[in-house]
């Protein structure tokens, strides 16, 4: 059932056959990543999802400088901008991310982070416009975080397309609300490798999945939706 308090949760990702994530070497033909995109237009999503490696190729490398002294920033949400036609969120919990602007081409950027972070990040963040939500103290609410996506900004969809780890963070507080995965026609045989879904710590119950649709897309590549029998 939908939670109306919290965005709608698609896991949209290109898993190979055998479940790896990590696409280089892979060598998929364009139109199988353009297959990709055109999937994911189709859910009219009003954001999307990564964790903070992946987003490091979009980010930039500014510089933070050193905040002059002045009174501790508080540990309170900055909204930069609340009325973007989409959003690129990334959860990056220590503030590593140096941002060039708070955009990606025209979607506004949020940042997810802990309370631990530096008065100069935070600094830093501002004045790129760079819009920032706090989840917790050391670690992040990851369910606190996406009602405050939907109150704050008005995000009905989100697709998650993040590592194995984020994925599996949020299967594992039962935050996905549905998966679709294009798998792609590759045999990846990786050992070690980031999977669709990477649990840290202690293993969690497996979910149980009901299939939504099956259909063949361009590139040899089969899409799969389920959903979560809950």
């Amino acid at each position: 059932m939908k939670d109306a308090k919290r965005p709608y949760v698609v896991c949209h990702m290109v898993p190979s056959l055998d479940g790896r994530i990590v696409t280089k070497g892979w060598k998929l033909p364009p139109r199988a990543m353009a297959e990709y995109e055109r999937t994911a237009e189709t859910f009219d999503a009003d954001a999307w999802m990564i964790g903070r490696i992946s987003m490091e190729p979009y980010a930039g490398k500014a510089k933070v400088p050193v905040r002059k002294a002045g009174a501790p920033i508080p540990r309170e949400d900055f909204i930069a901008r609340r009325d973007a036609e989409s959003y690129a969120i990334v959860v990056d919990p220590s503030g590593k991310l140096t941002w060039r602007s708070g955009s990606i081409d025209e979607e506004h950027v949020i940042t997810l982070l802990t309370e631990q972070v530096s008065d100069d990040y935070l600094a830093f963040l501002q004045a790129k416009g760079v819009s920032y939500l706090f989840g917790g103290k050391g670690s992040l609410d990851l369910k606190k975080l996406l009602a405050k996506l939907r109150k704050v900004f008005g995000i009905r969809k989100l697709l998650l397309e993040g590592g194995g780890k984020i994925n599996g963070t949020f299967l594992a507080a039962d935050l996905i609300d549905e998966l679709s995965i294009l798998v792609a026609p590759i045999a990846d045989g990786g050992v070690g490798t980031p999977a669709l879904f990477d649990v840290e710590g202690k293993r969690g119950r497996a979910r149980h999945l009901k299939l939504v649709s099956v259909e063949k897309r361009a590139g040899d590549l089969l899409w799969l939706r389920y959903k979560p029998k809950r």
